[in-house]
């Protein structure tokens, strides 16, 4: 047993000084190492030996089982460091080669207008103002002069949490709460997104941006309304942008009225953006209503206002030309890198 033994570490060394590949060296490994191996084979055999045989036998068994596992392991690591050194040799990078400029954003669009009527309004001494975009039912619609079961709230269908928390249609409730939490005057505006369980496609989206304003104070009149929308206007698209009002229906506000604004495509001529009107439709606003007033703690007795509001996303397309709305939320690189 003992020359079987020798022979087989004899025929695994040569075989595996001729192998030249894992593959190769892994078929040798189960050969001689493996559980049905020709050394396993002979070990299991031991039980016949006496016990003056078996310790010398044992004793050879593991040297050659050692040497031929040494030498495995050797061969093994050859193979890896001449599959590395070829590797690298294949993977030469040129450092005189001009590296792969990283793509650099844009500022969007959105941003971009927020920032100036933003910059506008501060200009003229409004506040920046923010609120919860998850909010109370009371903020949202009951302050407002909205209750439950009123007609409104079917025109400004929402996305519900439960009966008394939901996604904010409009950025009012930041106007009740700084009315709570302020004594006028009060002059500020509240941007933010605002959500409305409409179909998404190319003018309707369930999250836009919307922009409000309120003026709380002593003899405020429709006339401050009017001469601080037709400054933001001018100064936001030049001083040929006309204003014009419409009378209009809105809980919140008494007496209520629409905005149109010269067409920004035609400059007032008539084209199909404004179905040749000349004017396009922009803002929502009117006087705060007594009621609103009153819920919010201040007595309009003494005090009046107005209030205003906007869809910045309209303003943008309308800006820029764009058609679909979609586009302004999609991170499509290629309609980003036009601004």
């Amino acid at each position: 047993m003992k020359d079987m033994l020798l022979e087989i570490k004899q025929n695994a060394i040569e075989q595996l000084n001729n192998a030249d590949s894992k593959e190769k060296l892994e078929e040798i490994r189960i050969k001689y190492l493996g559980k049905k191996g020709e050394l396993t084979a002979i070990l299991r055999g031991m039980g016949k030996l006496s016990k003056e045989e078996r310790p010398i036998v044992g004793k050879v068994a593991n040297e050659v089982r050692s040497e031929i596992e040494e030498l495995l392991d050797e061969k093994i690591q050859g193979i890896k460091n001449v599959e590395k050194a070829k590797k690298l040799k294949e993977e030469i990078i040129d450092i005189t080669m001009p590296g792969t400029l990283p793509k650099v954003g844009r500022r969007h669009p959105l941003e971009m207008t927020l920032d100036k009527v933003k910059e506008i309004f501060m200009s003229m001494g409004f506040a920046i103002e923010e609120g919860p975009e998850v909010e109370y039912d009371h903020y949202n619609f009951e302050a407002l002069n909205i209750p439950k079961g009123h007609p409104a709230r079917g025109e400004q269908d929402t996305f519900y949490i439960n009966d008394n928390i939901v996604l904010r249609t409009q950025t009012s409730p930041v106007q009740i709460r700084t009315m709570e939490n302020q004594k006028p005057p009060i002059k500020m505006i509240s941007p933010g997104k605002v959500y409305r369980s409409d179909d998404l496609d190319a003018t309707h989206s369930p999250i836009f941006y919307q922009i409000e304003g309120l003026v709380i104070d002593k003899n405020i009149t429709f006339a401050d309304l009017k001469g601080t929308l037709d400054v933001f206007f001018k100064k936001m698209f030049g001083e040929n942008m006309r204003t014009k009002f419409r009378p209009h229906h809105f809980p919140f506000t008494e007496p209520s009225a629409e905005m149109d604004v010269t067409c920004f495509v035609c400059d007032g001529d008539g084209c199909n953006v404004c179905k040749g009107s000349g004017w396009i439709e922009l803002v929502g606003c009117g006087m705060v209503h007594p009621q609103v007033l009153r819920n919010c703690g201040i007595d309009p007795e003494e005090y009046s206002g107005f209030a205003f509001g906007f869809g910045l996303d309209r303003m943008v397309m309308l800006n820029y030309g764009i058609d679909d709305i979609r586009l302004l939320y999609e991170s499509d690189m290629r309609f980003l890198d036009q601004f």
